[in-house]
């Protein structure tokens, strides 16, 4: 089964019309995306755009020979105007069937907010599951597995919807995922490319032809990441975007409660109100028997800093007569030993945030100095043991190792 995309950018296009924002003004190119449209075997198109027929000519493609047209974006069912050789555009009700004179079999998906899905089956038994923009599969009718074969959706609005599809066995480690309906809320170029392969998903440009079942590399997502940041820097939410595609992960939050901090509570509302609702939180800071667990889902760990000022809490490092004499320094460096140990021993998916230390004002404490150089120490440690280690600055994500 051919696939070939007229289009993969949002319902607006990209750039949008008028729009003066970065992205869009970095839109150029292959970068440039009309409105997403599907072309399946010639015969079968999936939502209609204006300029359907320009479009695929210049993929080198004809819709002569398109014998149904579906709708799946939230727009009214009549569609932009068609060109006169279509057939009239129609939206399947959920979860109806529909089997065309070429052997294609359609299924509407049920999908979570306006618009409708389509899994399509064509006549050599190559499936691919379409999506509509800033929709998810509906949890109580998400499709199973055996796995589709092309997975077409809205990765960088709602990873959540792959992460369900994963869940529910509909995508899986040969499925190939693409994105579209892609907007002006990521920078296109390679922040793009980075942050859909970190989902396990790619881009393509419009008029790319593909085909189901087809082997496509995809880059190997890194078993063990450090995100590093200063303080607002965007490190968490780089954690948490990195995991948003895939079910089940583990947040291990290390920060614990303060009683009567008002304000700390604040912080921690808005980390957990920003998690997706199928992950679970752990708020401890005994970190290595999680990381050897050999069975669990991926795990996020936030952060290392505030596991240090436990463990140094523990150690009795605060103390300056202790740490001089030796054995807070060696209780210390024991604890962060085990910890590197751990990492480097694990099995999981493994994702964690620490602050980068050393670039600002020099502590005016004792005690602060000291919590400053052994948190370098605890990054370059994990850091050797990482496959992937990333800076966060202004919101921007750098790789230092990837």
């Amino acid at each position: 089964m051919y696939v070939t995309l007229l289009g993969t950018g949002a319902p607006a296009g990209l750039p949008r019309p008028g729009c003066p924002c970065a992205a869009c003004a970095r839109a150029l190119g292959d970068e440039a995306r009309a409105a997403t449209s599907l072309l399946v075997d010639g015969v079968l198109l999936l939502d209609v755009t204006p300029g359907a027929a320009l479009a695929a000519a210049r993929a080198g493609q004809s819709l002569h020979g398109v014998r149904q047209v579906l709708l799946g974006h939230a727009q009214e069912d009549r569609g932009p105007e068609l060109p006169t050789e279509l057939p009239a555009p129609v939206r399947l009700p959920d979860g109806r069937d529909l089997t065309l004179l070429s052997g294609h079999r359609v299924r509407a998906v049920p999908v979570d907010g306006p618009g409708t899905g389509y899994a399509v089956t064509g006549p050599d038994g190559g499936r691919l599951l379409y999506l509509p923009p800033g929709a998810a599969p509906a949890r109580e009718n998400a499709p199973g597995g055996p796995p589709f074969d092309l997975c077409v959706l809205d990765v960088a609005a709602r990873p959540d919807g792959l992460a369900l599809l994963r869940e529910t066995g509909a995508a899986g480690l040969t499925t190939d995922v693409v994105a579209v309906h892609l907007d002006h809320d990521v920078p296109p170029g390679q922040e793009r490319r980075r942050r859909l392969a970190a989902a396990g998903a790619r881009a393509e440009p419009d008029g790319a032809t593909l085909v189901a079942g087809d082997y496509q590399l995809v880059p190997d997502l890194p078993r063990r990441t450090l995100v590093l940041g200063g303080a607002r820097s965007g490190k968490s939410a780089e954690a948490e975007r990195r995991l948003a595609a895939f079910p089940g992960v583990e947040y291990v939050a290390t920060g614990g409660r303060r009683e009567g901090d008002a304000e700390w509570a604040e912080r921690v509302a808005a980390h957990r109100g920003r998690r997706p609702p199928g992950w679970t939180t752990r708020e401890t800071c005994d970190l290595v028997p999680l990381l050897a667990r050999e069975d669990g889902p991926p795990l996020l760990i936030d952060c290392l800093a505030l596991w240090l000022t436990d463990a140094m809490d523990a150690a009795g490092a605060w103390d300056g007569e202790r740490w001089s004499s030796g054995p807070a320094r060696a209780e210390l460096a024991a604890r962060t030993s085990a910890l590197a140990a751990a990492v480097r021993a694990t099995r999981r998916t493994l994702v964690a945030v620490s602050n980068e230390t050393g670039s600002g004002v020099v502590p005016a404490t004792p005690a602060g100095r000291r919590f400053r150089d052994e948190l370098g120490r605890l990054n370059a440690a994990i850091a050797a043991e990482c496959e992937q280690v990333l800076l966060t600055v202004a919101g921007t994500t750098l790789p230092l190792r990837a």
